[in-house]
């Protein structure tokens, strides 16, 4: 169906003119959870008495409730009215505009009706013709439909409307702020491990998904990372692959790093440009290299019998990091003997501040093996029970290996005589250091008393 002869105008443009070309007065906050914070500093003309400001570069997935225009130093200008009009022009909704107001229908066999519009639904036209008849043409058999002008236009995309008064006429600098939907960032870093398994290249890339609806034009752009709560659903946003490219040399870093409030801000040293429907990959940090170490890992009470692979990796100055990194996927490349890098695992880390370890796993050991059991169980009083738990590891590769033996524990706990080495003791959890020898096995128990 065609829509011809559309009589009706579109917005007009309100008296209340911009000055200015505004190219470095656009700013946008994006966080990590769908969520951006949208700043237009514009200069206005203002007329004495009623003004009205349309402005139509706005979202669509604003969140009406989060506008904010503000005259910052002027006592002169009184917002009256503030409204968000998202009645937009389109198919179905011309129609319903259009009920109880007379038609011009041409259908695809060319006849012609004109009436009173009774009803339009899922595109059917029922009409009421001069001499009282009904007509009902089906959607399929209409060819187009004219409509008469309407008083105060047509919206064809979301617009935000303010009646302003001002008690005199003066150009003055606007602020239009407001909440949107439909952008996110996320972090991610691509990293590229020696032979020896001793050092890797770390380079981190921040990748901005834009569907809010608008284009953000050479903008200052700032990325909050933490955890910030929003009172509505959070929509998970979209991967994105990476391109594993390694910087020949660090250059300057396109980021500035702050603390801000219980958050991290990033701020991008120069404007850029986010168009609606676009990903935009930017570097985080020139690469850096770091010493890492490979570690095995054992936790038969959560992965059965498989010893994981991780490296490890301490987020310092002295290990060529130091800057808090954002929560993000990072994939994990090692060079081969023939120079080409394979691929060998990628792992999701958390927000990770500054001097913080790094665990990463990527994958399960092929030639590694381990067995848990709980030998026996003892209750000890009401309130008590005793636990004898058996660790066995067996090593198939050519040379030793040292295994990082992790237990989960619950309530109060302690052990009861000899344990192998501990690593680390926490509330909750116990790490214990254990070597197995080139084709061989180690085996070890330990006592634990729990009280509940």
């Amino acid at each position: 169906m065609k829509y011809g002869k559309l009589l009706a105008g579109l917005i007009l443009f309100s008296p209340l003119t911009s000055t200015d070309t505004f190219a470095d007065k656009m700013a946008i906050t994006i966080y990590n959870d769908n969520l951006a914070l949208v700043r237009d500093s514009r200069t206005l003309d203002f007329k004495s008495g009623i003004n009205e400001y349309r402005f139509t570069e706005v979202a669509a997935q604003i969140d009406p409730t989060s506008v904010h225009f503000k005259v910052p130093g002027s006592d002169n200008i009184r917002i009256l009215e503030q409204n968000y009009e998202y009645d937009l022009v389109g198919t179905q909704r011309l129609l319903e505009k259009y009920i109880d107001q007379q038609i011009i229908v041409t259908t695809t066999e060319g006849n012609t009706f004109r009436g009173k519009l009774l009803s339009a639904q899922s595109g059917d036209v029922i009409i009421e013709t001069p001499d009282k008849l009904v007509k009902v043409l089906k959607a399929t058999a209409l060819e187009t439909v004219e409509f008469p002008a309407v008083s105060g236009g047509l919206i064809t995309k979301p617009t935000l409307v303010w009646l302003l008064q001002s008690a005199k006429s003066e150009k003055r600098q606007a602020e239009i702020s407001y909440l949107t939907g439909g952008i996110s960032w996320h972090a991610e870093y691509v990293a590229l491990v020696n032979d020896k398994d001793t050092e890797l290249e770390l380079s981190g890339w921040v990748s901005i998904e834009n569907n809010s609806g608008a284009n953000y034009r050479d903008a200052k752009l700032k990325l909050v990372a933490g955890d910030v709560n929003i009172v509505k659903p959070q929509a998970p946003p979209r991967a994105f692959l990476a391109k594993a490219a390694f910087a020949e040399d660090a250059g300057e870093p396109q980021f500035e790093e702050k603390s801000f409030f219980e958050y991290h801000l990033y701020t991008l040293s120069r404007p850029a440009t986010v168009n609606d429907r676009q990903i935009k990959q930017l570097e985080l940090f020139p690469t850096a290299n770091t010493a890492v170490k490979k570690l095995f890992t054992f936790n038969g009470q959560r992965d059965g019998k498989d010893v994981k692979v991780n490296i490890e990796m301490t987020n310092s100055k002295a290990n060529g990091l130091g800057m808090p990194l954002p929560k993000g996927k990072i994939r994990v490349y090692k060079s081969d003997v023939d120079g080409s890098q394979e691929f060998i695992g990628e792992d999701m880390i958390d927000h990770t501040p500054q001097d913080e370890k790094l665990r990463i796993y990527l994958g399960n050991a092929f030639d590694i093996v381990g067995e848990r059991i709980v030998k026996d169980i003892k209750k000890i009083g009401n309130r008590s029970r005793q636990e004898t738990v058996a660790i066995t590891l067996r090593n198939h590769k050519k040379e030793n290996v040292t295994i990082t033996v992790i237990e989960n524990m619950w309530g109060d706990w302690d052990f009861i005589g000899q344990t192998p080495k501990i690593l680390t003791r926490q509330a909750n959890k116990v790490e214990f250091e254990a070597t197995v020898p080139a084709n061989g096995e180690t085996s070890f128990e330990f006592v634990v008393l729990y009280q509940y």
